[in-house]
């Protein structure tokens, strides 16, 4: 994967964005696959069992096992690690950078803290620091 400038097709962005508008006061979060051309083709979301998820997202463990498993049984690989950030910017936070534990995976954040308009950014996460990527909407 490019570290730079990132691909995805429109129509997994706007279900990204569609599953962060259903829950205005929560964070959302789930996974997204690649196929073996190196790109993103599936979402997988997954229920946030964080204790304030109003501003936290904590996967929940028994569903994230069940996407990876189905990542894999489709031949894909894990691409991104998806969340929203209802009251605030598409910004990794502290926390999210402290428990980023997949290095290789990019890190979609989508923030509802906007005047009408939906924010979506990428970031590599590793170590303690984020590197902002580009993100570029292709039609797939």
């Amino acid at each position: 994967m490019n570290n730079s400038e990132i691909y995805l097709p429109r129509k997994l962005t706007n279900q990204l964005l569609h599953l962060a508008q259903l829950s205005p006061n929560a964070e959302v979060c789930g996974l997204i696959g690649m196929d073996s051309n190196g790109m993103p083709v599936s979402c997988y979301p997954v229920e946030n069992r964080a204790p304030t998820p109003e501003n936290r997202f904590l996967l929940d463990a028994s569903q994230q096992i069940e996407a990876m498993r189905q990542i894999r049984d489709r031949g894909e690989t894990l691409f991104a690690i998806y969340h929203s950030h209802p009251h605030s910017p598409a910004l990794p936070s502290p926390t999210d950078i402290k428990e980023a534990n997949y290095p290789d995976a990019l890190h979609l954040i989508i923030s509802l803290n906007t005047k009408g308009v939906l924010e979506l950014r990428g970031f590599k996460i590793a170590g303690q620091s984020a590197e902002e990527v580009v993100l570029n909407l292709i039609e797939a």
